[in-house]
């Protein structure tokens, strides 16, 4: 099953029949999810079954085992690499047709060309913090299309890559917004990320070179998903939509349960036209503090 295999296993080039063969696997997991329903007495087909004469006990144990059968049904469509807590929330998200359309299109790129992030990072997001620990969401579009730069947090690179334009002038509004912050060097957000702030792009993987090239295959499905889910069910949420793009992407968030700060991209092409000056990172601690929160220690990269 898919849980067993190595992380970077999944997305491997190396392995495109595998991963075409436990896509057929995980449509035989459904297609059982759904004959195991109808044996349990989901079905008006069951109506008549001898399952009405048990004893309550034993209901309930069918119910148990039940459960716990679908549970393995469902973790047999999970991809690697995602948190336990993500994985529970966003279950019924990888058994759906897109996803293992998507996963399909993921494997066929590796095979063909460079992708961007490794295997093992497409889901960091989802390995920082609980999904219920979320206090802060930043939403991105894409993952960074050069060497050793995107892992899996959006704005983020990895060390030693230099900070990307954007980055650089994120750090220059902390600098400017939060008492005592300095650029730390480095471009890692994970500091953040540890501390509740989820770090999302609207698509999570993308072909060398060629931004948005990922587009449109079925990321952008998921990704609502965890975003309805985060506006569903949790409260007083601030939630960071810079730019046009991350705006459309968080309207349904439900601005009476949570806080929503809007401002311009940070990229050098429209930062210095509303971004310079947002306060969005002092407004956040001050908005997390009222409701009851620890404040992000933004200086902690």
């Amino acid at each position: 099953m898919i849980g067993q295999k190595s992380i970077t296993s999944f997305f491997s080039p190396a392995n495109k029949k595998r991963d075409l063969d436990e896509q057929t696997g995980c449509e035989d997991a459904l297609n059982a999810k759904k004959r195991l329903k109808a044996e349990s007495g989901d079905s008006p087909a069951a109506e008549d079954s001898p399952r009405l004469n048990l004893s309550p006990g034993q209901l309930d144990r069918i119910a148990q085992n039940k459960k716990a059968a679908l549970e393995r049904l469902s973790a047999r469509c999970t991809p690697d690499g995602i948190g336990e807590s993500w994985r529970r929330a966003l279950s019924a998200e990888f058994g759906k047709p897109y996803f293992k359309q998507l996963m399909k299109f993921v494997a066929e790129e590796r095979q063909k060309h460079t992708v961007y992030p490794p295997p093992h990072q497409v889901f960091t997001w989802t390995q920082m913090c609980k999904i219920e620990d979320v206090k802060v969401v930043v939403l991105g579009q894409d993952p960074y299309h050069g060497p050793k730069q995107a892992h899996g947090l959006c704005f983020s690179v990895q060390r030693p890559v230099p900070p990307p334009p954007s980055l650089v002038n994120m750090y220059k509004e902390l600098e400017a917004d939060i008492e005592g912050f300095q650029h730390p060097g480095h471009g890692d957000l994970t500091g953040w990320a540890k501390q509740g702030v989820l770090l999302l792009n609207a698509v999570l993987t993308v072909r060398a070179h060629q931004a948005n090239s990922h587009k449109d295959k079925g990321w952008e499905m998921l990704t609502d998903a965890v975003v309805h889910w985060l506006s569903t069910n949790l409260e007083g949420l601030v939630f960071m939509l810079w730019g046009a793009y991350a705006q459309k992407k968080g309207a349904t968030i439900d601005r009476k349960r949570h806080h929503v700060l809007q401002t311009v991209h940070p990229s050098p092409l429209s930062a210095h036209r509303g971004f310079f000056g947002c306060k969005h990172f002092s407004k956040t601690n001050e908005l997390l503090k009222k409701a009851g929160k620890k404040p992000i220690d933004w200086k902690a990269l």
